[in-house]
């Protein structure tokens, strides 16, 4: 072999061995750092879209609707006009008229019917309200709490199925030991596309879910259109629908 024919076989096996170097490379895992401000990229990324979206929100008012459903059938709706108060939390004012007082029907076991009812009307409108305000310490989420969480070690990511941009952030015992709030974030957009919460009340065994969706305003405000809550062991549906945001 030839002096030249021997730098071109020396050059074609280096080649390679280049070429096999970098496709093991790429199949290594991800450094640990690299994995790291990866991930305090994203958080990042979630945490100014909430505190961007919380401070936009703050200058419109809205219209929300409420219906109450047990065990399928729809027992109370409610209208409410909302707007963000001081504190970050939603103030709200109703805009139905007062329930008149139903009519003595007459005698005593028409009577005892109406208290019937009414303990029963009463029983589940104050499990609404506990549904409520246990779905208030989710919605909106906390960047504060999130961050405490991720601290912890109880947040992971992981890519969504819905779209190639979107980004499944799932945050354990975020208000209640065994919780869990699955956060799907745009990633392109920078916002917020749907949650999904999985809690209990009082009792471990007496769960309640939250499905919740957002959508975007003509100024690109991101704000949670619809959030439906089931009350699994009383069979008690709460839907809420938000509507004409208008600005203050």
């Amino acid at each position: 072999m030839n002096k030249l024919a021997a730098i071109g076989s020396r050059n074609k096996i280096l080649s390679a061995v280049v070429v096999g170097l970098s496709c093991l490379v790429a199949l290594l895992p991800m450094p640990a750092h690299s994995q790291q401000g990866d991930m305090q990229q994203k958080m990042g990324d979630l945490k100014a879209s909430m505190a961007k979206n919380k401070q936009a929100l703050a200058q419109y008012t809205w219209k929300e609707e409420v219906i109450i459903s047990l065990k399928g059938e729809q027992k109370k709706t409610q209208h409410f006009q909302v707007r963000m108060g001081s504190d970050g939390k939603p103030q709200k004012t109703s805009l139905d008229q007062p329930q008149q007082q139903a009519q003595d029907s007459g005698g005593r076991g028409g009577r005892l019917r109406q208290r019937v009812v009414a303990k029963k009307k009463e029983e589940y409108e104050d499990y609404a309200e506990q549904m409520k305000a246990l779905a208030q310490q989710y919605i909106p989420p906390d960047k504060d709490a999130i961050q405490a969480a991720y601290a912890k070690g109880n947040v992971s990511f992981s890519p969504g199925a819905g779209s190639p941009n979107e980004i499944k952030i799932t945050i354990q015992n975020y208000v209640k030991p065994g919780d869990s709030m699955t956060i799907f974030f745009n990633k392109e957009q920078k916002q917020i596309s749907s949650i999904k919460i999985a809690s209990y009340m009082d009792d471990p065994t007496d769960g309640m879910n939250l499905s919740v969706q957002f959508s975007s305003l003509p100024d690109g405000t991101s704000h949670v259109s619809s959030v439906n809550m089931d009350g699994v062991k009383k069979q008690l549906g709460i839907a809420t629908q938000n509507s004409d945001y208008q600005k203050l």
